[in-house]
């Protein structure tokens, strides 16, 4: 009896089976079907939101406009020298356990995007010290087409982050890589929650789908669990649900997309955030209704890899009571 030979119609067919059971048939369903409907699409889902990724002609005419004034070499040689940057968050009912838990935060990555910059990100996270990985969404350069050079880098990327890594997705990436990147080692949070266990005490940390372009984030499902008191942290690709995650009463928000704006004035003012949000949550660290956040500006670049005034980041965030 000869195997069934694999084909696109029934490969399709296994990866929906395979994302039905790994985030119910809804939710499956509901992710891929708005994908196929909006994917390389100029507006938005809103038809508010503009996405320059998406315009073919946008790389050139950003490349030229840099070239037109002498900027674009130092531009491209800006976006492959990363920082790492320290933030502390200061939780005085935060358990015991945990005061001083360190965590990477990776963000905006787009691998596919520049061989250098994935190089320089492995680079500067390998002789990090940390207790936990998250990464918050776009892995991939472009918003529509194939996934598979974004999913070699981050298997890439996967060798080099130490222990554990949780992921939510970008409004970069198709559902269609969650069952490769959790085969890698990575957890996506799709709308879920995992309970962090030290010394048996808990931190809460949960995750939303893209809430950007395709608007399946679902702060309930995620957070419902969450039990009152407890403390807890939410990974989403964009700040742009600040507004709700404090209502909602989560403790830490972690978020990029924004890229800080990218190519920035001097003194770091960005040019557009590419995000509906005030713009002092657009880079950095932040507090809106009790709630802490810190929206990294990113490691990666996007349309084309160049920076200006706002350097790459990978970022360590420590968590603490507070002084002793």
């Amino acid at each position: 009896m000869t195997a069934k030979a694999r084909t696109p119609e029934n490969q399709d067919e296994l990866l929906e089976y395979r994302l039905s059971l790994r985030l119910g048939p809804v939710h499956a369903r509901q992710r891929l079907g708005i994908e196929q409907e909006s994917e390389a699409l100029v507006l938005g889902r809103d038809k508010h939101s503009f996405h320059l990724e998406n315009l073919t002609n946008a790389p050139r005419l950003i490349r030229f406009c840099l070239q037109a004034v002498g900027l674009f070499n130092r531009a491209r040689a800006n976006s492959r020298k990363l920082t790492t940057a320290h933030n502390t968050f200061v939780l005085p009912e935060l358990p015991q356990a945990f005061d001083g838990f360190r965590i990477l935060h990776l963000t905006d990555l787009h691998v596919d995007m520049d061989e250098h910059n994935l190089q320089a990100v492995i680079r500067q996270i390998e002789p990090l010290d940390y207790d936990l990985c998250v990464l918050t969404g776009d892995y991939r350069q472009l918003t529509f087409g194939p996934v598979e050079a974004a999913l070699d880098g981050m298997k890439m990327l996967r060798k080099a982050i130490q222990g554990d890594a949780y992921a939510v997705l970008g409004n970069h990436d198709s559902v269609r890589m969650v069952p490769a990147l959790e085969d890698m080692g990575y957890r996506l949070l799709m709308n879920e929650m995992v309970a962090l266990e030290r010394d048996l005490q808990t931190l809460y940390l949960a995750g939303v789908d893209d809430a950007h372009y395709y608007k399946v984030h679902n702060l309930h499902r995620a957070g419902d669990k969450i039990p009152a008191g407890g403390t807890s942290l939410l990974l989403s690709h964009t700040p742009e649900i600040w507004r709700e995650a404090a209502h909602a009463g989560y403790d830490i928000f972690l978020c990029g997309h924004t890229h800080g704006g990218q190519i920035c004035l001097p003194g770091g003012i960005p040019v557009t955030l590419d995000s509906d949000c005030p713009r002092r949550l657009g880079k950095g660290a932040w507090s809106v209704n009790g709630m802490q956040g810190y929206t990294s500006p990113g490691a990666g670049t996007s349309v084309l890899n160049v920076r200006l005034n706002c350097p790459p980041e990978v970022t360590i965030h420590t968590l603490s009571r507070g002084p002793v």
